[in-house]
C-alpha cells in the first residue's frame, strides 16, 4: 500500500492538489470502478481547472483575433502570450499541423505557470498626455520671438 501511495505521489507530483481533485472526481463519475493512476492523468487537464479554454479553442481564437491583438477581448491572458509567443504572423501564414504544436507548446508552458501560481496579466497600455504639443515651424518661431522682442 506504502508503494502504491508513493507511485501516486510521484505521477501526481507535478499537478496541484485542486487539478488532482477535480482530476479523480471526473475519474470517478465517468467509471464504474474506482480510478487508476493513468485515468487520473488523463484527466488532470489544467486549462479546464483554471478557466481557461483547451489547447485547440485557444488556437483557433488567437489565430482569428483582429488587430490589434492586445485590444481584443481574449478569453484569458495567457491565450494572449502564447499567440504573441508563437508569433502571429507565423499563426496567420503557416498551416495548422505546423503551427499548432508550437502554439500549444507556448500554451502549455503558461498553464504550468499558471498552476505553479503565477499571475498573468496583459499589460496597462500606457495613458496618453492630456495635451499634444508640437514644435511650431522655424518661420513661426522667428516671428514670435520677434514680436517678444519688441515687447521688452
Amino acid at each position: 500500500m506504502n508503494m502504491a501511495k508513493r507511485l501516486w505521489s510521484r505521477l501526481l507530483a507535478e499537478y496541484s492538489p485542486e487539478v488532482m481533485m477535480r482530476a479523480a472526481e471526473k475519474a470517478v463519475k465517468e467509471s464504474s470502478f474506482l480510478p487508476n493512476v493513468h485515468e487520473v492523468l488523463s484527466r488532470c487537464d489544467v486549462a479546464d481547472v483554471l478557466g481557461l479554454p483547451p489547447a485547440h479553442a485557444a488556437y483557433m481564437e488567437a489565430c482569428r483575433a483582429p488587430s490589434p491583438k492586445k485590444e481584443f477581448n481574449w478569453s484569458h491572458p495567457a491565450v494572449y502570450y502564447a499567440g504573441r509567443a508563437s508569433d502571429w504572423f507565423f499563426l496567420a501564414n503557416t498551416i495548422e499541423e505546423k503551427a499548432f504544436p508550437v502554439f500549444k507548446r507556448n500554451y502549455d508552458i503558461l498553464l504550468k505557470r499558471l498552476q505553479d501560481g503565477e499571475e498573468i496579466e496583459l499589460e496597462i497600455p500606457r495613458a496618453l498626455p492630456e495635451e499634444v504639443v508640437h514644435p511650431l515651424p522655424k518661420e513661426e518661431q522667428h516671428k514670435r520671438m520677434q514680436a517678444l522682442k519688441k515687447l521688452v
